[in-house]
């Protein structure tokens, strides 16, 4: 399956583009800390992986992120610093929205979300990182489904 097309988006990723669509940049500041605040600790099972298999090489911010398929569906965890909370909002807002759904979901993510999501609050500079998180997690997606 390839990314997403007009049509093609996931309702639970539809639902995050349409409530940030309507906020302020403050507004947008605030829903970003409520979201990094909900990014779940990695599991203990995942703990005594090597991060640096894990790692978003293209994120200035060390992040590892670790996916897992149960069943046919996706599951995405990561190891990301307290401090680094674009990331964390980011990536919280994701698993939320794609975890337990088939690679499909993921894939069906549109190549411009990072920029729909943080565009109004001045993090063009750390755009590239963001969107290579989500390469990352479509990467593990696309293998799931050929697989």
């Amino acid at each position: 399956m390839t990314d997403a097309t007009p049509g093609q988006i996931p309702p639970s990723i539809e639902k995050i583009l349409r409530r940030f669509a309507t906020l302020t940049p403050d507004m947008t500041r605030q829903a970003l800390v409520q979201y990094a605040n909900k990014l779940p600790p990695l599991p203990e099972r995942l703990q005594g992986l090597d991060p640096a298999q894990y790692r978003v090489h293209e994120c200035q911010t060390p992040v590892a992120i670790f996916p897992e398929v149960v069943d046919g569906k996706m599951y995405y965890y990561a190891d990301v610093p307290r401090e680094s909370a674009a990331i964390r909002a980011l990536l919280a807002m994701i698993f939320d929205a794609v975890n337990g759904q088939p690679p499909e979901t993921v894939l069906n993510i549109p190549q411009d979300f990072v920029r729909k999501v943080m565009g109004s609050i001045g993090l063009s500079a750390r755009e590239a990182g963001l969107t290579a998180m989500v390469e990352r997690l479509k990467r593990a997606a696309r293998g799931a489904a050929a697989s």
